[in-house]
């Protein structure tokens, strides 16, 4: 038998190399080439349109974008208002987070007014048919398909012709043509751009679920993030009742929007507003202790900083962030000796955003150099403060988007008094609520150390 040709792809772009290197030659990731069999040139590969032909921008129809809601709020904040024809949806996250019964709960409010399937290529239909008693879900009407062969599950969706469709999950799918096992690069990348095809070509709304490694992200080539049309990252701490859904990347909608549900026994429950759940144990007396005010897409979201610093007991003192970026407080730290005048080198700090909540934009920065303050001193804020803005190198504060609609949220959910970059200033007043800018991080110390 001859023996088949292999190619080496990078798992990070999908790129194609020759020969095994240690450094990819189209993204230079160094250890990224894993070995796949070389597939041959194919008629596989069909157009998504029927007419492919060149044509003028102004003569494209456009129809008017109609969504469909999916039943639950918070997801379809997150898809941009609901399921757009053709889109293809890629939702990741740890194991047993929840993927499977928010899609399962979503097909399952889909039934009254769509044709779905759900294709299982990971649980049985018995277990399938378990987790939709045991949610008390009324799917008696849904289309359950266990399969993992690709051909099979293309054939079913060309004879069903489905409007939304949930394959669970593509690392599990193979297609028979390809020698390598179900879950490598090769399978991946084919079974994703042939499913994608058949939803572009059938207007069909489709959601697959990946796996992700030990780091967090997507598990498989960096190509399966490009083809599709959404990305979507359920985030949250096993320990809590709490989920978030984030989306990275979206076609129909904005990016970085945010989800929240709450895990019951009856599954996922949207929350309508975080902000007080993420407050609920907030305590103002408390040394270490802040409050933000962070931008999730078109949602501001109000979270509790806190703050640890206590005297080392080793020559290298410890820093450990939890939601907020490990390399940033460093940085901050440094500014904070430098043009706040408080020294940290011989202390330990630990930083924790409560709730499980990731916090990724630079608003944090005062609010959490404000929280090591307090800790420092051993004197609480006042109570009622809420604080935001970015802290630049040289110590100034500088303004964040969306100012005055983070103030108008703190000032709903009651809080008094605010800490902001100067430039944040609202140009109106807001009832209740009383405003006070900062240029720089002394001042703001100063303006925390008069409310004491």
């Amino acid at each position: 038998m001859a023996k088949a040709k292999l190619n080496y792809c990078c798992t990070e772009c999908g790129g194609i190399a020759p020969k095994w290197q240690g450094q990819c030659p189209h993204c230079q990731n160094w250890n990224t080439l894993v070995e796949v069999i070389a597939e041959s040139p194919a008629t596989r590969h069909n157009p998504l349109s029927v007419q492919s032909q060149i044509m003028p921008l102004a003569q494209v129809e456009l129809g008017e974008e109609i969504r469909v809601p999916t039943g639950t709020g918070e997801l379809d904040r997150v898809l941009g208002g609901g399921l757009v024809s053709g889109a293809v949806i890629l939702i990741g996250g740890d194991p047993g987070i929840g993927k499977s019964t928010l899609l399962l709960q979503t097909l399952a409010g889909l039934t009254s007014s769509q044709t779905v399937l759900y294709v299982s290529a990971e649980e049985s239909a018995r277990q399938i048919a378990l987790r939709a008693q045991r949610l008390q879900l009324d799917a008696g009407d849904m289309q359950l398909l266990a399969e993992i062969r690709l051909g099979h599950i293309l054939q079913v969706l060309q004879e069903q012709r489905p409007s939304v469709v949930v394959i669970d999950s593509i690392q599990t799918v193979y297609w028979d043509e390809l020698a390598s096992a179900p879950g490598s690069v090769s399978q991946v990348r084919e079974c994703a751009a042939q499913l994608t095809r058949y939803a572009k070509q059938n207007g069909c709304a489709m959601f697959l679920v990946g796996h992700v490694t030990k780091e967090g992200s997507l598990a498989g080539p960096r190509v399966l993030e490009h083809i599709v049309d959404t990305v979507l990252y359920f985030e949250g701490d096993s320990s809590s009742s709490f989920r978030l859904v984030r989306a990275f990347k979206n076609r129909f909608g904005a990016v970085n929007e945010l989800g929240v549900f709450a895990m019951t026994d009856r599954g996922l429950k949207g929350v309508s507003n975080p902000s007080a759940i993420f407050l609920s144990g907030h305590r103002a007396d408390v040394p270490g202790s802040c409050v933000m005010v962070t931008q999730e897409g078109t949602r501001p979201l109000l979270v509790e900083i806190q703050a640890l610093v206590e005297t080392a007991a080793s020559p290298n003192p410890r820093r450990l962030s939890v939601g907020l970026e490990q390399n940033r407080l460093a940085m901050l730290l440094a500014v904070l000796h430098r043009h706040g005048g408080l020294a940290c080198h011989d202390q330990d700090v630990f930083i924790n955003a409560v709730g499980g909540v990731r916090i990724n934009e630079p608003a944090a920065d005062l609010p959490l150099l404000l929280a090591i303050v307090s800790s420092f001193r051993n004197k609480a804020m006042q109570a009622k403060l809420v604080i935001f803005g970015e802290v630049g190198l040289t110590g100034e504060i500088r303004p964040v988007q969306r100012g005055q609609e983070r103030l108008k949220e703190a000032a709903k959910l009651g809080f008094t008094h605010a800490i902001v970059p100067h430039a944040n200033l609202p140009r109106q007043d807001i009832d209740g609520l009383l405003v006070t800018g900062v240029h720089t991080l002394s001042e703001a110390i100063d303006a925390i150390r008069n409310r004491d």
